[in-house]
């Protein structure tokens, strides 16, 4: 029987309209969908140690009960540590606050000489922008009870997907006809293989870039260095927006507790230079070297993310995009959007290309491949 063709504005606007009904639940969902996804995220990462457990002749459940109370001693540490560094911070905040009000006023004096702007209006415009953020603070403390549920859950979740792990790639294995079922279990092996890599280099890099981070501010006697180290680190996660507020945070403090501007100048020096070797070194070299993603797309699904879920959809959306090129870059079909996604520029197009050498394998790469 002959397939009936649907002219092209039917099908396109078919597909758009459905779109836009996935990203409409996406955003309803949040409550559900974020913990899930950050959940995913962690069994990945702690899946090569579950294996680790196995082939000792560890059970199963006990496996994925030690490598979740390895990960929480981890994040408890971790925690513990900035909780210390905060306590800190806010001992001496009175002393901070009275400094960076002298700073303010020297700033709305600028003003007021530079663009005639009265003190009295730039203080009306001020609180304006506080009375709007009221209602953030509010819409925040009012999610708390929300929050705490996500914390308890969370490990539900992992320890779910870690358990029921087989169960799920058998689904996948299942949806598809059984003359692709050697072509489908390639690609979910390689694509687990590469997530993971990607994950635990992803992590390897954030902790060599908070120790540089760290290492640097104390060098410059900016306070609370290790705090804001270990912040820039994360930030660092999103891509070039995540590193800008990660350089005005020392040099916002350094402005605040030291005279004159050399510290800060030497703030954008050394984060410069460590951009320079994370970019440059880490990334190729740790993060999985099969799994960049360009710039404009990097930009594009943080922003895109941080408009669907808030702060965790802007963490969430590089690793998501990443395990989407992953995907893409092994099934036929979809290995144009495999290129548009990756860094990878040819220097002429379709009939004659020459894009990069394919890249060794990275230091997260070889560290996966080990624990199979």
């Amino acid at each position: 029987m002959e397939t009936k063709q649907y002219p092209f504005y039917f099908k396109s606007t078919v597909i758009l309209f459905g779109i836009i009904l996935v990203v409409y639940a996406m955003a309803m969902l949040r409550g559900v969908l974020v913990p899930f996804a950050f959940a995913l995220v962690i069994a990945i990462l702690l899946n090569p140690l579950v294996n680790q457990f196995q082939r000792k002749g560890v059970g199963k459940i006990f496996a994925i009960i030690f490598s979740m109370l390895i990960a929480l001693l981890l994040f408890g540490g971790i925690m513990y540590f900035i909780s210390s560094q905060v306590v800190g911070f806010s001992e001496n905040f009175p002393i901070l606050k009275e400094k960076f009000y002298e700073l303010l006023k020297q700033l709305q004096t600028w003003v007021h000489a530079t663009f005639g702007i009265s003190i009295a209006k730039q203080v009306e415009l001020i609180n304006e922008a506080l009375n709007s953020s009221k209602a953030l603070v509010g819409h925040t403390l009012g999610t708390a009870i929300s929050t705490l549920v996500i914390i308890f859950i969370l490990p539900v979740y992992i320890f779910l997907l870690l358990f029921y792990k087989t169960l799920l790639l058998d689904f996948l294995y299942e949806s598809f006809a059984e003359k692709n079922s050697k072509q489908v279990g390639d690609i979910l092996k390689q694509t687990k293989t590469a997530i993971q890599s990607y994950m635990i280099g992803l992590l390897i890099e954030a902790l060599i870039v908070a120790a540089m981070n760290s290492t640097a501010l104390l060098i410059l006697g900016v306070k609370y260095a290790i705090l804001l180290g270990l912040i820039g680190a994360l930030l660092n996660m999103l891509p070039y927006i995540g590193g800008i507020i990660a350089i005005a945070l020392p040099i916002l403090m350094a402005t605040v507790t030291k005279n004159g501007y050399s510290t800060q100048l030497g703030i954008v020096i050394a984060y410069i230079i460590i951009q320079f070797i994370d970019n440059n070194f880490l990334i190729p070299k740790i993060v999985s070297s099969k799994v960049q993603i360009n710039a404009l797309v990097s930009i594009l699904v943080v922003l895109l993310g941080g408009a669907l879920w808030g702060v965790a959809g802007m963490f969430l959306s590089i690793p998501f995009v990443a395990i989407l090129k992953i995907i893409c870059d092994r099934v036929e079909g979809m290995k144009p959007l495999g290129k548009l996604l990756g860094d990878e520029i040819p220097t002429k197009h379709k009939g004659l290309i020459w894009g990069r050498r394919t890249a060794k394998a990275s230091l997260s790469e070889k560290i996966v491949k080990s624990t199979k």
